[in-house]
């Protein structure tokens, strides 16, 4: 009465090659995309402390300081030039007309995230490793 059509199971051999099923084709081809991707653990944490676009750097003898803005905040965060051993660092931003928000401790890499809202608001920014610091003054005004 009906016909059903007969469908092999497993994957289709011809010759002596085999083909790979569908989604192990998509599988391994976004695995082989994500490779270059991938990156240390030291530079993955850097990259994602703040986010929004980079608005300003301040390098200075033992780190830098790097300041991001988003559409209503800004962030920052401090980092070790030579990360590895325990030494005092600190950030710090404050909004004009706000209070400063700080993260000071003993730290291997880098202090901070902070943040602030300061939507349509000037910022300053300081940033310490050690004896050594730096600062933005005012920007984004």
């Amino acid at each position: 009465m009906f016909d059903r059509a007969v469908v092999p199971a497993g994957p289709k051999v011809s010759g002596s090659r085999k083909r790979l099923p569908p989604v192990r084709l998509l599988v391994l081809s976004l695995l082989a995309g994500l490779v270059p991707l991938l990156g240390t653990p030291a530079t993955a944490q850097a990259a994602t402390a703040c986010t929004g676009r980079p608005a300003k750097t301040v390098g200075f003898s033992t780190g830098e300081l790097r300041v991001y803005k988003s559409r209503a905040h800004v962030c920052a965060v401090t980092i070790a030039k030579k990360p590895g051993k325990r030494r005092t660092m600190s950030v710090t931003l404050q909004a004009r007309g706000g209070r400063a928000v700080s993260d000071k401790g003993s730290y291997t890499t880098r202090a901070g995230p902070v943040t602030v809202n300061a939507l349509n608001r000037c910022v300053r920014a300081t940033g310490a490793i050690g004896r050594k610091s730096a600062s933005t003054g005012w920007i984004l005004c």
